[in-house]
């Protein structure tokens, strides 16, 4: 089913690999649904650190996606396919989109979709998707987080971060996190998290296990990796988990692995693009159940630093690269903007 829609829109080119400058407005047709996808007019789409790696050529669309940014949406659904269920025209959404995002329509499909949270505005919702995916699948499904009492997770003052600690928080596990000055730390421990380190002049390793009586973790998220592998490893305790969503300060290490026999500890990590749509599907439905209540009581709260028009994606690209953002950072189409 479809409404009466404009055969083109508006969207956000890579015209070639390089700097925030070569995200670019262009022209494009609109895109039709499959059988099981939908059309979402996009209100709001998130900004990613994998958006980032694509822009620079470092991350691969997977086969079949767009080649447009954007892995997060919200907006209404304005068309469907044959064999959608449960959606109707009109429905507020928000949803972990396979490419595509940064664009006035955006191809999903139903699994991968889920309402927009109550009381929240359309940008806040499109800072949800991509990092709640993420943080339920690394920590609920493959950490195994609700049998953690304490949890390490770095860089708690972006995206994934910020998101990770209030989960956690919610939860009542104990958080620990890293973060790059004391305006992140305090804005890390007003999440939700019991102690914020200060990287740049605390060893974390020291503090947690001070903290700790020499216990340390249960689960370690990171997507620092370098250096900070050998360290995470240090920081469990027996039976603990590293998780690792992407390694900034390089995977090719040498790592002392006496530790995973002598403590029984379990590294893991995942990219959520490539996964399959039934991993997919449970995820979302784990969110629906657990976590967005949560949004609804209040418990949870998304953080947004920066919203950005559509047309100055390489201005929000940029703030993204300094690193300096507390919480996401957003694009609204034109159709938010006028309502």
């Amino acid at each position: 089913m479809t409404e009466t829609l404009t055969s083109e829109m508006t969207c956000i080119e890579i015209s070639h690999p390089g700097a925030p400058e070569v995200l670019v407005p262009t022209r494009r047709a609109r895109p039709e649904p499959g059988p099981r996808e939908l059309i979402i007019q996009v209100a709001a789409a998130g900004v990613n650190y994998p958006d980032v790696l694509q822009r620079q050529g470092r991350y691969a669309v997977p086969p079949g996606a767009s080649d447009l940014p954007g892995l997060e949406v919200s907006g209404h659904v304005v068309a469907f396919g044959a064999e959608v269920t449960g959606l109707s025209l009109g429905d507020a959404v928000c949803a972990l989109a396979p490419g595509g995002g940064y664009a006035e329509f955006c191809r999903v499909p139903m699994e991968q979709c889920l309402p927009v949270p109550e009381g929240l505005s359309m940008v806040e919702a499109a800072t949800l998707p991509e990092v709640f995916f993420t943080v339920w699948f690394n920590l609920v499904m493959q950490g195994n987080l609700m049998s953690a009492e304490r949890v390490l997770i770095h860089g708690g003052s972006g995206g994934i971060g910020s998101a990770a600690i209030q989960l956690a928080s919610a939860l009542a596990i104990e958080v620990f996190t890293t973060a790059v000055n004391e305006e992140a730390c305090s804005f890390c421990r007003d999440l939700g998290a019991r102690t914020a380190i200060n990287y740049m002049e605390e060893d974390f390793v020291a503090v947690i296990a001070e903290k700790t009586g020499g216990k340390g973790v249960d689960l370690v998220l990171d997507m620092v990796g370098g250096d900070y592998i050998q360290r995470n490893m240090d920081c469990l305790g027996q039976g603990g988990r590293l998780v690792n969503l992407y390694y900034m300060k390089g995977s090719k290490v040498e790592v002392e692995m006496m530790p995973v026999l002598v403590k029984n500890l379990t590294l893991t990590g995942s990219l959520l693009r490539p996964q399959p749509l039934f991993v997919k599907q449970a995820i979302a439905q784990g969110l629906q159940e657990t976590v967005w209540p949560l949004f609804k009581s209040g418990r949870i709260k998304p953080v947004v630093k920066e919203v950005f028009p559509l047309e100055r994606a390489c201005d929000a690209h940029a703030l993204m690269e300094t690193g300096q953002h507390f919480g996401k950072i957003v694009l609204k189409t034109e159709e938010c903007r006028t309502k």
